[in-house]
């Protein structure tokens, strides 16, 4: 179960927006969900989509891979292993 988002997020959001602090939380948590998609399912949904209006592999690929660098994904899971990896080398 996903944790509650920040209540001060909550409130700077509810007061910039005109939103209702409940609303508010949705909205939060709808964006922190759409961004916590792995890469992965993401590439996936993206081909799918772009097939879906006929465009062409090599033209998707070639999209998705500008796309992926400017878009926030979900890191992918790591081991302890990997983790230690990362730092020490």
């Amino acid at each position: 179960m996903p944790a509650a988002p920040d209540p001060e997020l909550v409130t700077r959001i509810a007061a910039s927006t005109g939103l209702s602090a409940a609303e508010a939380a949705r909205v939060i948590e709808d964006v922190v969900a759409f961004h916590a998609e792995p890469v992965e399912q993401y590439v996936r949904r993206r081909h799918a989509h772009l097939k879906t209006y006929g465009a062409r592999n090599a033209e998707i690929f070639a999209r998705i891979a500008q796309e992926l660098p400017t878009r926030v994904v979900a890191a992918p899971e790591l081991s302890e292993r990997q983790l230690r990896r990362i730092v020490y080398g």
